[in-house]
């Protein structure tokens, strides 16, 4: 594992259960579950094809893919920083060869990477509005969570261009914004395929929901049996502490 410079407020991390590192920030961006779970739920080519991931952030999405497929991933980052952190997280795993991270607006992707030319595609994009609700400090935080640089409908009509017919699409949002994303998803010829909604308890209505699409898919929509991310007593499913920590037994 690679020696790289560190910023004065970031620290490296041990990713799951993968053996690997990752950066991170408070003051910048800091992965959450949201990324774990879409980097699980999504479906793979696993020796041929091609594989990207939008609003990459600090790359943590494409790092775990990694562990999950042979094939080159390309990744898309629109802020420098977070552009910065994320190829130092590619080089610290030693995966220069396999992630190649790209400065650029999402938007724009189709004019400077492979247009039609990918098998799946992720994206954990901003949640909320850019009008309204309040914004964090952090410009760096509040445009990774806010739609002030990148709409749903602009980040549909983007993966659309990019992947190839028959490849998959694959994102996580708020279980609110639901009806916004398959709307969408079919306006640009992405149909949705599997849904699953994320709980936080048993009892408590699905906050997060991960959808995959397939472009030019035939209408047939599964609903998975949802996903409870903490028990009654405030510890983890079974699932997520498999995701987590693998093998390792509860103490």
């Amino acid at each position: 594992m690679k020696r790289v410079h560190l910023y004065s407020d970031e620290r490296v991390d041990d990713l799951l259960t993968k053996n690997m590192k990752i950066i991170q920030s408070k003051e910048v961006f800091c992965f959450s579950l949201d990324a774990v779970l879409l980097s699980r739920f999504v479906s793979l080519p696993m020796k041929r094809g091609r594989i990207i991931d939008f609003c990459t952030g600090n790359g943590v999405i494409p790092l775990l893919l990694s562990t999950r497929t042979e094939c080159p991933i390309d990744a898309v980052e629109i802020q420098e920083r977070l552009y910065d952190m994320a190829q130092r997280n590619v080089a610290l795993n030693d995966l220069e060869d396999r992630i190649n991270v790209y400065r650029g607006d999402v938007k724009d992707a189709h004019t400077f990477l492979r247009n039609g030319g990918y098998d799946a595609l992720t994206c954990n994009p901003p949640y909320m509005p850019a009008i309204g609700g309040d914004k964090n400090k952090s410009s760096h935080v509040a445009i990774a969570r806010h739609e002030i640089l990148l709409t749903l409908e602009e980040m549909i009509r983007a993966s659309s261009r990019l992947v190839r017919s028959g490849g998959k699409v694959a994102y996580v949002h708020r279980a609110g914004r639901l009806a916004d994303i398959m709307t969408l998803m079919r306006q640009y010829r992405i149909e949705p395929k599997r849904i699953r909604f994320v709980h936080p308890k048993p009892g408590i209505e699905a906050n997060m929901v991960l959808i995959e699409g397939i472009r030019d898919g035939k209408p047939d929509v599964k609903v998975l049996p949802p996903l409870i991310v903490y028990n009654e007593d405030g510890t983890y499913c079974d699932e997520i502490y498999s995701i987590y920590y693998g093998d390792r037994r509860r103490e």
